[in-house]
């Protein structure tokens, strides 16, 4: 019977049988082709039963480096009794013998690859559609576990093969003559902070970018002054805000303070002045013009914010990516996730892997363990992100914010909270330690952090320790 599985329904399956003998066609008139053919196709890829036999024996006889012809094949299909099945020595000759051509054989290949694609499809939504009568299921559970589904067969499309050098060596040069004509020009995403654009080059399309600190250090502050400048670039940039901690008003709050210099707390407590408005309102009307979306879903999965990403991104471009914070996020719930070290490494890597598709920087801030609070030298290091597992592996660029007011005022009581927290209002200096930076200097970078407002300013300093590594 022909088919990979009952069909549900009338209707036929995608499927071209031509393209299918011709693939097969192909490899026995020129088996060197199973190489190229074996790494898009695999036998589930054909429609046709016998197609799907004849194709597991050759990629066996390649595995086995033995030659792959009519006899071996025939050889082969009779030792696993399936050449009957599979239409036999005159069918095999058919093959070969009705072939236009094997240099279109990529071309047959993605034919038989799409219509196997489609078929999952199917099949998948078919399943779904079935889960969602059943009343025992949840909808979370259902939502989850659909995108899950739909994002594996997306993942199943392959991946590129090798790389000519010259090619690579020709976008090389390229760059590298952009970048001389574009002298003086931070030649990625530039973060607004002279000093750290000056470190890093700005941010890279395709880096992920982790910011740790303890609480209240100012991790949010330093995501947000960086989103909103990046947003009102000269070049428009558009930024997208996972906020899994507070709510869209209270981030749109804060940076309605740090771009109009507004004080937050007179603002939070019904008394600000009439210079106070003049600022807010001047704020409002800037951030209005700006590309800055936000998305407040607590506790969202993984799988949801590469599905938003993706949206955002056709809908209105996206050019920045902040999520406040990795620990908060869940996994995709493709295991038991009784370890939540793991669960943290899936989720850091596919935040690579977002950075990566979109071609846009993932900013992602962190927790540190509370390790840091029994050191003499409190400066963080990378054994001290939380929940670390592969994060400081997947990350192109980790960095530590450190005020020296905060441990001197007190630091943390036995719940995680800043003592002495009315102290700590005033204003102060603020350590940008980049730990690591997979194409850069590692140092320190100084910014002056202006409490009242919740911004981030630049601050004249010599450079401390700068090291490549």
């Amino acid at each position: 019977m022909d088919g990979m599985d009952n069909m549900m329904n009338a209707k036929q399956m995608p499927h071209s049988i031509e393209a299918e003998q011709s693939v097969i066609g192909a490899i026995l008139i020129d088996p060197e082709l199973i190489n190229s053919t074996g790494e898009t196709l695999i036998p589930e890829a054909f429609y046709r039963a016998n197609h799907q036999h004849i194709f597991r024996a050759m990629l066996m006889l390649n595995e086995q480096n033995k030659e792959i012809d009519s006899v071996t094949l025939m050889d082969e299909l009779a030792a696993e009794s399936l050449l009957e099945e599979s239409g036999g020595p005159a069918y095999l000759a058919e093959l070969a013998n009705n072939v236009p051509t094997t240099r279109n054989i990529h071309f047959y290949t993605d034919i038989v690859f799409k219509h196997a694609v489609k078929r999952q499809l199917i099949r998948v939504a078919d399943s779904i559609a079935e889960d969602g009568y059943n009343p025992e299921l949840d909808l979370e559970s259902l939502l989850g576990d659909a995108e899950k589904r739909i994002l594996e067969i997306s993942a199943s499309r392959g991946t590129e093969g090798f790389k000519d050098i010259k090619d690579v060596l020709s976008i090389v040069f390229d760059n590298a003559e952009q970048l001389d004509q574009n002298s003086g020009q931070t030649p990625g995403i530039p973060t607004g902070y002279r000093d750290l654009d000056q470190m890093t080059a700005g941010f890279n399309r395709n880096d992920l970018i982790i910011i740790a600190a303890r609480p209240s250090v100012g991790k949010t502050a330093f995501a947000l002054n960086i989103a909103q400048q990046v947003a009102t670039h000269q070049d428009f940039y558009s930024v997208g805000i996972f906020s899994l901690e507070m709510g869209a008003d209270q981030l749109a709050t804060r940076m309605i303070c740090s771009t109009g210099n507004v004080d937050s707390n007179r603002l939070r407590t019904g008394s600000m002045t009439e210079e106070d408005w003049s600022r807010f309102t001047v704020a409002v009307g800037k951030l209005s013009r700006t590309k800055i979306f936000i998305d407040d879903t607590p506790g969202i999965r993984i799988t949801d914010i590469r599905a938003k990403c993706r949206r955002l991104k056709q809908e209105h471009g996206l050019d920045m990516i902040v999520i406040d914070y990795l620990q908060l996020i869940q996994g995709s719930g493709s295991r038991s996730s009784d370890n939540r070290q793991q669960e943290v490494s899936e989720i850091s890597r596919m935040l690579k892997a977002i950075a990566r598709e979109l071609e846009c920087p993932v900013i992602a801030l962190s927790q540190l363990s509370r390790g840091v609070e029994q050191r003499q030298d409190k400066r963080p290091m990378m054994s001290d992100i939380r929940e670390s597992g592969s994060i400081e592996q997947d990350a192109d660029i980790v960095a530590f914010l450190y005020r020296e007011d905060y441990y001197s005022r007190g630091g943390e009581d036995e719940d995680g909270e800043a003592m002495d927290a009315g102290a700590q209002d005033e204003n102060g200096e603020i350590e940008i330690i980049i730990a690591k930076q997979r194409n850069g200097p590692t140092g320190t970078v100084k910014l002056h952090f202006m409490k009242q407002y919740n911004k981030f300013t630049d601050i004249d300093y010599q450079h401390a320790g700068m090291e490549f590594g």
